[in-house]
This record gives C-alpha cells, structure tokens and sequence, in this order.
C-alpha cells in the first residue's frame, strides 16, 4: 500500500484550517507542512532579534486542531517550521500537548545551523560579484530528508526541523517507510519529484494556475496528496469533495517552478527531471513515474541572510493627459529637496497604470525613512496636478539580502533528539557517481504545423509559471499538446524572450527543455537583484512574470488553436 503524505502548508501564513481539513478529509498516514521560504528565515531572524519565537508560531495552531486525531489514528507530523529554533518549537508542542491532556513523541532536528563557523567554509561568491557582509543573520544549510527518518524509525509522532529542502518533507517519510538505502537513487528521485509537486500547498490542485477557468470551486481548493510508492513513483491527488483540480497541466506548472535546469540537485539524491513521464490516473489523479536519480554532490547548499540598510518607498499616482511628463516634474520636485544622490540606491518604476514607484535604500534609518519621506511630501502643492499618494509618509524599515552558498557535505552534522535525548545516528557512505543519466529518448517532437498564422497572445497555447531563486528568476513555459511544444520549443527561444520582455534584455537567460512534459524552463539571472527582500520591484518575487508573457501577442499557427478560435480567425 502506498504511503499517504499529505501538505498542509505551502508557506508560512498559508490557510490555517488546512490541517484540519486534511486530517479530517480522508485517510492519510503522515501530514507536512512547508513554512521555510527563503525570505521567511530573515522573517524569523527579525522575530528572534525582537524577542519572538524564532520559529513559525502558526504551525501551533493547526497543530491545536489535530494534535489528538493524529495520535489516535497514527497519523505521523512531519514539519519545517522549527525554523531557526527547531528545539523551541518542539517544546512548545510538548506545552500545547501537555495543555490538551496528550503526550506524543516529538523528535527535532538540528545540524543546520551554521552560524559562529568560519566563514571560509563557505563560497560567498554571487553572480553580481559582491563581496558579502562579514556578518551573516543566518546561515543555515539544507538537510536532507534522512534525519527525519531516524526520527520517525526511532517511533516519533511529531517531526519538527530547521532548514531541510522542501522535498525532504516527502524524502523523510518515505525512507522511513520503504528503508531506501543512499543507493537507492531512483526511489529518492522519484520521493523528490513528489516533495517538489506538494510542497507549495494548492499550486499542486489548481492554485495560481495560468488556466484558472478550468478549475472547479478554487475558492475551496484542496491541499495535495502524493501517495508515494515503494519504487519512487507517486499518484499526486487530493481529498474528494474538495474545490480544485489535479491533472497532467496543475502538476506540470509546479514541476516547472522555482527549478533550474533538468538536474535537480540535493542532500539525498540529484532528481532528473528529464525522464519524468506523467500520465492520468483518474479524476484528480495524476502518476508520476520514470524518475531516475543520480549521486547527490558532495557539497551543500547554504541560505545565507545578511542585514543590509533600510528601505522606504512612496508611490505617487499620476492622472489624465501628459503621464510621463508629470512623473518628471515630480522627481525634479524631490530631488530638489533631497538629491537623489543623498541615497546609496534609488529604484524608480513608472508603471501603465500610472503609479510612480521610488524605492531609497541606505544604510542610515534617518536617511531612507524621514528624509526621503518629508521630501515626498513637501512637494505636495508644488508638483504635477492631481498629486496624491498611495503610501503615507513613514519611517524606513531594515531590509536584508539573501545569498546562496555552499558548504561541504562532510562538515555538517545533522542531530537528532527524541523527548530532548539525542538519538544516535549511522553514519551515511558516500555514493559513487557513477555514470550520468542520459534521458530517455523521446518520440520524434513532430514538426510545427504550417499554414495561416493568427496573432494571439501566447497563453492561448501555453501555460506559465514564475518565481524567484535568490537573486534569478525563473520562469517555466509548457504545452498542452505535442504539436503546440514544437512550435514552442522551435519559436520561444532565449532571445525571443528577451524581445517579448524587454525588461530581461539586459540579462543573461538560460534555456532548458524538457520535452517529457513539453515544457522549457528559462532562468534570468540577476532580474530580482540581491533577493526579493532587496529587490526594488513591485513584484520582487517575479511572480508575475508568467502571466505578463503569456499576454504578449505572437503569431501562432491557426492549426495549433482551439477550435473556437480558429473559427474567430
């Protein structure tokens, strides 16, 4: 029978009755959550510097609904939201437990943390060539998911960890259950892949879906489900009677999410995305099989976040005839009551909706905060007509900037504590590398139709999903058919990207394909600068990117459209 694995959490502020509703919905035999995104750790650093939980305080309150459930029907509870402070989350579940009358097994996981280590352990080295500030507010590296099994085997009921990958949150269990060994490369490929589809919640059933008009009843999506199997394949699914969906095209949007190129590195293994077959299992049920998995490196990654300045930004709406001139004069108004050049850095958008974006940052809190502010307003009655603002004067706030690292494998330790008793872990053999996979091959791509061509936008014939890796962007694009991935695969070059978005022309993009689930996935390096808390951008996760180039208008073979649309054309 297949182990049942379910999210409940896709970031830190996601739905909080998840849980419950998990729990509740149907039979599932371990229940996760990802609270962890890369700004969160600097969320957490800035609690902890506050004299807050250092950790993901919500996780609790799911928690208070199906903290008894699970302890009767042997639902294990596995979660990252131990954050910086994986010890004191778990002795808050220990108090909130005690307070509901139960008493379960909780297991947390440290070894993460890196900070007070010597900061030639680890490559700071950025694609911007920035030297890093000499004091980090965290360094934590990402674990893998083989601690968490330790804990699960040595009878916990409740997992909490700092820094793992999202994917170990399924890898984790999934040893526990099948016993894979660090050779069983294939089978913890095949885990990952799972972890990567439900770690982010309802973006697996139709949340954020390029088409959300195919999706019943989104406003009460259901969570994911990945009932993974002994051999590494997986059914991803959700809780009948839920809103959403699960097909070929939602589990297609998050494999293409936030990746790289087709070799998906981790602690456990190196997932090739490039021999994943996907294929209907039923309604709301898609298979997930062929994974083949490689010897993980022999380093790990690092989230480093260092404290950087402070930021303040005043948005101005500009009205009626003569837009860009107005935003003119009001900067020439600003500056001249505080020269741009007072601020270290200076970010200013004007938008086609008419909003004018200035974002200041500086290492002086004065500086970014009253200064900038007061300037802003005292241009009140002498600046464009119609002035008015949307932001209110306010002080700066600091901000923080994130940098990926790497550190030997070999010099982190992972712990492991049972009720506050650590557990004695095996040593882990290194893997041999072995050969690299070649993907399979693939049937012949056919050749893009020919034929009248119909100018549409793009997100007639493709899907999208964007987000951020630091300080790159990703952004995957994928096909329904085979017919419409050539003509993607041959016309959506890196170049082409760059003149339907003029706004990465400046920066080097990478292309991927992935013809398996006729998908390409581009990396724009540098597009969110040092990191989304960093990034000036009105989306500074890149969230949007998707969507803004499925609205761009190209020439498309009349062949590859909807009926429908053919007929309108």
């Amino acid at each position: 029978m297949a182990l049942r694995v379910a999210n409940c959490s896709g970031f830190y502020g996601d739905r909080l009755s998840a849980a419950r509703e998990m729990v509740e919905g149907g039979p599932i035999d371990v229940l996760t959550g990802d609270w962890l995104a890369e700004l969160t750790m600097l969320i957490l650093a800035g609690n902890r510097l506050k004299g807050r939980p250092g950790y993901a305080p919500t996780f609790l309150r799911q928690l208070e609904d199906v903290l008894g459930a699970c302890l009767d029907r042997g639902i294990r509870i596995v979660t990252n939201a131990g954050g910086l402070d994986p010890a004191g989350c778990a002795e808050a579940v220990h108090e909130l437990a005690a307070r509901l009358g139960l008493s379960p097994k909780v297991a947390h996981v440290t070894g993460d943390d890196l900070m007070g280590r010597p900061l030639d352990l680890i490559d700071t080295g950025t694609d911007t060539g920035e030297r890093a500030p000499a004091a980090p507010l965290t360094a934590n590296a990402y674990l893998g998911g083989r601690p968490i099994a330790a804990a699960l085997s040595a009878g916990a009921d409740v997992v909490v960890t700092g820094r793992v990958t999202d994917a170990a949150l399924v890898t984790g269990p999934g040893i526990w259950r099948y016993g894979w060994g660090p050779g069983d490369l294939d089978p913890l490929a095949g885990s990952v892949v799972a972890g990567h589809v439900i770690e982010c919640g309802c973006q697996a059933t139709g949340g954020n879906y390029a088409f959300f008009q195919d999706v019943p009843d989104l406003a009460h999506c259901g969570f994911p489900i990945a009932e993974l199997r002994a051999d590494g394949s997986s059914v991803i699914t959700k809780h009948p009677g839920t809103g959403g969906l699960v097909s070929v095209g939602t589990v297609t949007a998050q494999l293409v999410y936030e990746l790289g190129g087709p070799r998906y590195l981790g602690p456990d293994v190196v997932a090739r995305f490039d021999t994943i077959t996907l294929s209907d299992d039923g309604p709301d049920r898609v298979l997930i099989s062929g994974v083949r998995g490689e010897a993980p490196p022999d380093t790990l990654k690092v989230a480093v976040n260092y404290p950087a300045g402070y930021r303040n930004t005043m948005t101005l709406v500009l009205t009626g005839l003569d837009v860009e001139a107005k935003a003119r004069v009001a900067e020439e108004a600003i500056w001249a009551r505080v020269p741009r050049e007072t601020f270290d850095q200076v970010d200013v958008t004007l938008t086609d909706a008419g909003l004018l974006r200035i974002t200041v940052m500086d290492a002086d809190r004065r500086t970014a905060g009253r200064v900038f502010s007061s300037a802003v307003v005292e241009t009140g009655l002498s600046s464009y007509p119609g002035f008015y603002g949307l932001t209110p004067p306010g002080d700066a706030s600091p901000y923080g900037v994130y940098r990926p690292a790497l550190v030997p494998a070999s010099e982190v330790r992972p712990r492991v504590f049972l009720d506050g008793v650590e557990l004695l872990l095996r040593e882990t053999p290194p893997v041999s590398q072995g050969e690299p996979i070649e993907p399979p091959v693939e049937p012949s791509v056919p050749a893009p139709p020919g034929g009248p061509t119909v100018r549409v936008p793009l997100g007639r014939v493709a899907g999208a999903r964007s987000g951020d890796k630091g300080g790159d962007a990703n952004l995957g694009v994928w096909a329904a058919t085979g017919e419409q991935y050539a003509w993607l695969a041959a016309t959506l070059t890196a170049d082409r990207l760059k003149v339907l978005l003029p706004e990465l022309a400046a920066h080097r993009v990478d292309r991927h394909e992935l013809p398996n689930i006729r998908a390409l996935n581009f990396v724009v390096h540098g597009l969110l600068g040092r990191g989304v808390a960093a990034s000036p951008r009105m989306d500074p996760q890149a969230k949007a990117l998707g969507e803004e180039l499925r609205a761009q208008v190209v020439d498309v073979p009349a062949a590859l459209l909807p009926q429908a649309e053919q007929a309108g054309a």
